[in-house]
């Protein structure tokens, strides 16, 4: 399988890569997680041979072909269908069925199988190139981003066909859910270097975490150490050639490698400024129905308020109103029919998917995000720049070289310099690396105010909805309570209707969502306990492992003062720790493999 050794790589004087290394096992699929600008594209682009490293070696196996989903798209064939059919394999080449399940779980139509590729928005020329590659089947399938332009019942499809995928597959993705169940390993790009788990994000994330918390207490000690030295050193110096002691720790110095302490990596961290309300309603929107100048409704007779301290969430398939709806709520775009009509006292904040496009490109970060609160002295602004990663010279940088994720957070800091009680965002997390969603995502919760997010990443979706604006069989209906209570009580009408009906007993609506509940809930009931003991045996090599560095540690100042019985006792200690940690991870792999195959098990009933 594929194999990278000890790459290194450079831009400019820009270090990318400090001797990375990893391999791909049989069948693996492994998760690229990182923050922006960690080289997660430029990882793809060397396997990919699109730029070659500086030092070090990548092997590719011979016949091991490579599936890329294209950031530049380019389309020959006069339509939809005979360009997904560009993927399939030679000896396939007339199985077009193959392509049509592929599309239409990707959210196109009948209709749309003879239109022009070039007729399509871009999220659906996005879509078409995400189709060919996966009809192409590679040895390894490298997809950046794909969830980007995707709508939350194609990622869920798009979730259960790479969780079947038998080669092996690398996603680049901010969307800690999908990237959780889709694959098997994850690996990180970390100040210049790679860590790699069988797990998940969390378990990742975790690892580097303790790894750097011990590595700070050991520098620190070891500084001490160093400075107690050469205390000791310099106060006796004049008698090295009478004090032995002297001398061994002039060697002992000589030979100490420093470490150095870690750079400070920033962060984005903000919180959204109130704007103090009072009232019961912050907007009511009454009998609303718009359509644009093709006539067809995309919102029909909506009624709802929002309350002060609300968290709704707008879902749905892409193209159906949920961006059109929160213009309206911003008063960008004038109901055809009915009333939206804000609280006298509603300050309104309006993240919008165009708005970045409205940023002026000859305009530098700090004078963009001036402009939108000129009360806001030089120091303040200075401030929300440094909070949004733009400290020091990089507020002066133009729009116009910034890249899509630096200009959404350009826009967040417009929100976060002008207070507000009510805060509308389509599609934040579009952009922004795993990090700063989740700053965002505490940001929402800790707001006073009211937020209406739309939104495709089922994450964020259960971590702030309260309540949801639901577009789907042609309406968009208010559903009181959380995600997960939508999927157990309504689910997406797409997911019901997926599976072929020949051959099988209707079942009206209400039973089938029924029997969807009864089998979410059975389902809880046998993974529950399976997923606590996951936690308890990882807490408990957790806490076994830590051990472990201590005993290492106490081994070490044994060798040090030559402490024969200590040296035996000790070793004998790491022994069995050693084998109690092997004895657990044993246990977690078995674990883990009995959770997996029930989890699959509960979701193809669900499916059917």
């Amino acid at each position: 399988m594929i194999r990278l050794d000890n790459i290194h790589k450079s831009f400019g004087g820009d270090i990318i890569f400090n001797g990375i290394s990893i391999h791909m096992s049989k069948s693996e699929r492994l998760g690229l997680i990182g923050r922006n600008g960690s080289g997660k594209t430029t990882l793809f682009k060397l396997i990919t041979s699109e730029v070659s490293s500086d030092d070090g070696n990548i092997y590719i196996p011979k016949n091991y072909n490579i599936g890329y989903l294209e950031q530049h798209l380019d389309f020959n064939e006069p339509t939809v269908l005979k360009t997904g059919c560009q993927g399939l394999p030679k000896d396939e080449i007339y199985n077009e069925y193959k392509v049509e399940k592929i599309l239409f779980g990707l959210g196109f139509t009948n209709d749309d199988l003879n239109k022009s590729p070039k007729e399509l928005s871009g999220g659906f020329q996005v879509r078409l190139s995400l189709a060919r590659t996966l009809i192409s089947n590679p040895s390894l399938l490298l997809l950046d981003e794909p969830t980007n332009y995707l709508d939350i019942v194609s990622i869920r499809w798009v979730t259960k066909f790479l969780k079947s995928w038998e080669n092996e597959l690398i996603i680049i993705s901010h969307d800690r859910d999908f990237i959780d169940e889709v694959t098997t390993h994850t690996a990180m790009l970390h100040r210049k270097k790679i860590y790699k788990v069988h797990g998940n994000t969390s378990k990742l994330i975790s690892l580097i975490e303790q790894t750097e918390e011990t590595y700070e207490k050991t520098r620190i000690n070891e500084e001490r150490e160093r400075k107690q030295m050469e205390d000791f050193v310099n106060k006796y110096k004049a008698k090295a050639a009478i004090v032995p002691s002297v001398r061994s720790r002039i060697k002992k110095l000589q030979k100490t490698q420093v470490r150095t302490q870690l750079e400070k990596i920033d962060d984005l961290e903000f919180r959204f400024r109130y704007h103090p309300f009072a009232g019961r309603h912050m907007m009511e929107i009454h009998n609303l129905s718009f359509h644009f100048n093709n006539k067809i409704p995309l919102i029909k007779n909506l009624t709802f308020q929002i309350k002060g301290n609300d968290r709704i969430g707008v879902i749905g398939k892409n193209g159906k109103g949920k961006s059109t709806l929160l213009r309206l709520m911003a008063e960008e775009l004038a109901p055809v029919h009915g009333t939206v009509k804000a609280n006298i006292n509603a300050q309104t904040a309006f993240f919008g998917q165009t708005n970045i496009l409205r940023l002026n490109k000859n305009l530098t970060v700090e004078e963009e995000i001036s402009n939108s609160n000129p009360n806001l002295g030089k120091g303040s602004v200075m401030s929300i720049c440094g909070i949004m990663m733009f400290g020091g010279d990089k507020a002066k940088k133009k729009v116009s070289v910034l890249s899509g994720g630096e200009k959404s957070r350009v826009l967040l800091g417009k929100i976060v310099a002008s207070p507000a009680n009510l805060i509308l965002l389509d599609e934040p997390s579009n952009h922004l690396d795993l990090q700063s969603i989740e700053s965002m995502v505490d940001s929402i919760n800790e707001f006073k105010g009211a937020v209406v997010i739309v939104t495709h990443d089922e994450m964020i979706l259960r971590a702030v909805a309260t309540k949801l604006l639901v577009f789907q069989r042609g309406n968009v209906e208010l559903f009181h309570g959380g995600y997960d209570d939508f999927l157990s009580r309504v689910g997406w009408e797409d997911e019901e209707n997926d599976k072929p009906k020949e051959n099988t007993i209707k079942v009206n609506k209400k039973d089938l969502r029924k029997q969807r509940s009864q089998i979410i809930q059975e389902k809880s009931k046998i993974l529950k306990p399976l997923k606590q003991k996951i936690d308890d045996l990882e807490n408990k090599i957790h806490k076994l492992e830590k051990e472990l560095h201590s005993a290492n540690e106490a081994l070490k100042h044994a060798t040090e003062n030559q402490n024969i019985d200590d040296l035996v006792k000790i070793s004998r200690e790491i022994q069995d720790t050693q084998e109690s940690i092997d004895e657990l991870f044993l246990q977690l792999e078995k674990t883990s493999k009995e959770y997996d195959q029930k989890a699959k098990e509960y979701e193809d009933r669900l499916e059917l």
